[in-house]
């Protein structure tokens, strides 16, 4: 027996030293194979190679990634009530088109129209300061379309509910858009009632009695550069006659710059109805067209006056018979205005500016109308040999020599009463 257990003894002595090498802990070892390790290096230097399973990765690199990284590679679940297409601080929801979705075009193709306009009463407006400037106004809209979610998220939510929301591509507005960089939101808006928008209230505060009347404007470009002087003049409302281009046309727009929501304009007015919207003893004053060097020719022809439109002429008389002008000039038919110079004063009570296109000219119902009230032809002095100024330019000399004259005569009045 004693020879056994020495045996044994010998047998392990040697172990212990080897333990003690290696530093082998069984709990560690039954717990590193729970942990499902990528290796197995056993004791004896023999190496096994474990593969992970289909999605799943070591448990060493899950264990060295952080909570926030775990979360972050874990698919984004968003809840059912919340989809791509809403926001819930609104409530506001919006389509978006598909390949082939026609609406924009259809849109697009009819809006254009003026026919569709006047009868229809919508108009288009493009721009973000310009849909802004119209909300802001009171204007009511009626269909949205934008290529980013953020154009709409600009604009006040309460002018939103109740409106169509479309999204679109940006290649789509760009191909519709009559802008040189589309700026990614169109709008479809109510045409505006001049009654009921709210018009800014410094513009409010800075009108002056100073009316604009536009007769046979057909330039686009011309009408907007003239909006956007009259309410940077401060005249109290425009008036545009039959003949003039449509001042809700997407190229007036453009070009009046939001002139549009700053002052009153009245459209496509009958001349009869004229006189209906202008203030009591209101005088009305034609732009002369023609400048000093006809008036040197000295000609009775009323063909010779640039600034008569002879189809106008001709229209206003409806003659059924060929007219000779120059035999129902002499009998006196055409109204004979005084001329004055635009820097004299003009504005002793509340004018009225004629302004005509360059082509056409004046109609002679205008200049009936200034003989009725007393007005007169303002000429703008021109060097000899040049035909006429642009109309946008004569417009603009004009409401803004007006608004010198009564700033100088409200300097004048007030220093009077000081006096008193």
């Amino acid at each position: 027996m004693a020879a056994l257990v020495k045996r044994m003894g010998w047998v392990t002595r040697p172990l212990l030293p080897m333990v003690q090498t290696w530093d082998l802990n069984p709990r560690r070892w039954v717990r590193a194979l729970r942990r499902s390790p990528v290796k197995v290096v056993f004791p004896s230097g023999h190496v096994v190679e474990r593969k992970p399973g289909p999605g799943k990765q070591p448990r060493k690199a899950a264990a060295e990634a952080g909570p926030h990284e775990q979360r972050l590679k874990q698919p984004l679940q968003v809840p059912p009530s919340q989809t791509p297409s809403t926001w819930e601080e609104s409530g506001l929801r919006y389509d978006k088109a598909l390949p082939g979705d026609k609406r924009l075009s259809s849109v697009m193709t009819i809006v254009k129209s003026r026919p569709f306009r006047e009868k229809q009463g919508k108009i288009l407006l493009e721009g973000r300061r310009l849909i802004a400037d119209a909300l802001k106004a009171g204007a009511v809209p009626k269909v949205f379309f934008f290529s980013r979610l953020d154009y709409i998220k600009e604009l006040p939510v309460d002018k939103l509910k109740g409106v169509s929301l479309i999204k679109v591509k940006f290649e789509d507005i760009k191909d519709w858009s009559d802008l040189v960089t589309p700026q990614g939101i169109m709008g479809i808006f109510a045409k505006p009632d001049h009654v009921k928008m709210t018009y800014p209230e410094t513009q409010l505060r800075h009108s002056l009695p100073l009316l604009l009347i536009c007769d046979n404007l057909r330039d686009p470009g011309n009408l907007g550069t003239i909006l956007r002087s009259a309410a940077g003049a401060g005249c109290s409302k425009v008036l545009l006659t039959k003949g003039c281009v449509d001042a809700w046309e997407p190229k007036v727009l453009r070009a009046g710059m939001g002139a549009h929501f700053q002052v009153p304009i009245i459209n496509n007015l009958d001349w009869e109805t004229v006189p209906n919207y202008l203030p009591t003893d209101t005088r009305v004053y034609v732009a002369d067209n023609c400048g000093l060097y006809a008036q040197a020719r000295r000609s009775d022809k009323a063909s010779d006056h640039g600034w008569v439109c002879d189809r106008q002429l001709l229209k206003g008389h409806k003659y059924e018979e060929e007219v000779d002008l120059e035999t129902e000039a002499s009998n006196g038919w055409l109204p004979e205005l005084e001329v004055q110079s635009y820097d004299l004063d003009w504005t002793e009570a509340p004018a009225a500016v004629v302004i005509g296109g360059e082509t056409h000219g004046v109609s002679l119902e205008s200049l009936q109308l200034a003989e009725n009230t007393g007005g007169k032809r303002l000429l703008i002095p021109v060097v000899p040999g040049v035909d006429s100024l642009n109309s946008a330019m004569a417009a603009s000399i004009l409401l803004f020599e007006g608004k010198r004259q009564l700033r100088v005569r409200g300097e004048h009045w007030s220093r009077d009463r000081s006096y008193h």
